[in-house]
């Protein structure tokens, strides 16, 4: 069952869907954040989680960040990575003013670039009590040195020359500055996803402003992972991914308890929506979170929560 919500980040209204498991309960239930992946929007591989979540008896928020799908913002397709932390608090608030969730037993995902945001979150917003990922990926590293580190050092210097460029342009009344930036030459893979019928949305990866460029260059996931410990981390990688080497590096720098859960023969963009691949993250998934999001707090009803 999927009902259409809305709810507010930093003044913008966002456009959400909530899934709930078809067998109704009378206990108030757990619940799981699932943020999209950058340029992605919440019908894509988001909504299989979460629907997939909500099968195993948890509800599930998808929603489109701020700038991007059926939310509000402008410039559109705005990728901020500092607002996508403070969307995905943003989506715990609303959860937590809902009869039929448990407070105190949220959780959040994160796919992709929202592997970097929702651990960033979580940081610092300790209503998260359970942390997992599935193809991690950190945009300001993958910025600033290319994917897999491959990146000559005056790439990163010309982009922030063009983003310097673009707010100079745009202050001064030109339009906004844009750039194609899913393209079959940056990674086939994720190409063949989204801009064909196999994950093809039509509010999905638009051309974004290129002032996104130094907001998310600035930006680094994992500084601070350390504090999301007492609370649990997990994360998914496929073995044949080209990101996987951000996980690894990520879960070596968390403290416990922690958990790098690997399937064979997965690439990143495999987990998104390949059946053989995302079956068996749903799986860890679904354990994961019933072992730490665990202690009910009684039947749904008035809330007597302050």
């Amino acid at each position: 069952m999927k009902t259409d919500v809305t709810f507010l980040s930093s003044s913008l209204t966002l456009s959400g869907i909530l899934f709930l498991p078809d067998t109704p309960t009378a206990a108030r239930l757990p619940a799981v954040v699932v943020g999209h992946p950058s340029g992605g929007v919440k019908e894509q591989t988001a909504s299989i989680y979460a629907e997939r979540l909500a099968h195993e008896g948890f509800a599930a928020l998808v929603f489109d960040a701020a700038y991007q799908g059926e939310s509000e913002g402008e410039p559109r397709g705005l990728e901020d990575p500092f607002q996508r932390a403070e969307d995905i608090k943003s989506a715990v608030s609303s959860l937590t003013t809902r009869e039929e969730i448990d407070s105190d037993r949220i959780g959040a995902l994160g796919i992709c670039a929202s592997g970097g945001y929702v651990p960033y979150a979580a940081q610092t917003d300790l209503r998260i009590k359970a942390v997992a990922t599935v193809s991690a990926g950190d945009l300001g590293s993958v910025m600033r040195d290319g994917l897999g580190r491959a990146q000559h050092p005056p790439v990163m210097r010309s982009m922030l020359e063009l983003a310097a460029a673009a707010r100079t342009a745009e202050a001064r009344g030109e339009a906004v500055h844009r750039q194609e930036w899913i393209t079959e030459a940056v990674d086939a893979e994720t190409y063949e996803y989204y801009r064909t019928p196999r994950g093809h949305h039509p509010r999905a990866v638009l051309p974004w402003p290129v002032h996104s460029l130094d907001r998310i260059i600035q930006y680094d996931s994992y500084a601070r992972i350390r504090l999301i410990s007492p609370r649990p981390l997990l994360m998914i990688i496929g073995s044949d991914a080209n990101t996987a080497y951000i996980s690894q590096e990520a879960i070596e720098r968390a403290a416990e308890p922690k958990e790098l859960f690997v399937i064979d023969g997965g690439t990143h963009v495999s987990l998104y929506d390949r059946d053989e691949h995302v079956t068996p993250a749903v799986a860890r998934l679904s354990s994961f979170y019933a072992t730490h999001l665990t202690v009910a707090h009684g039947p749904a009803g008035p809330s007597t929560r302050a």
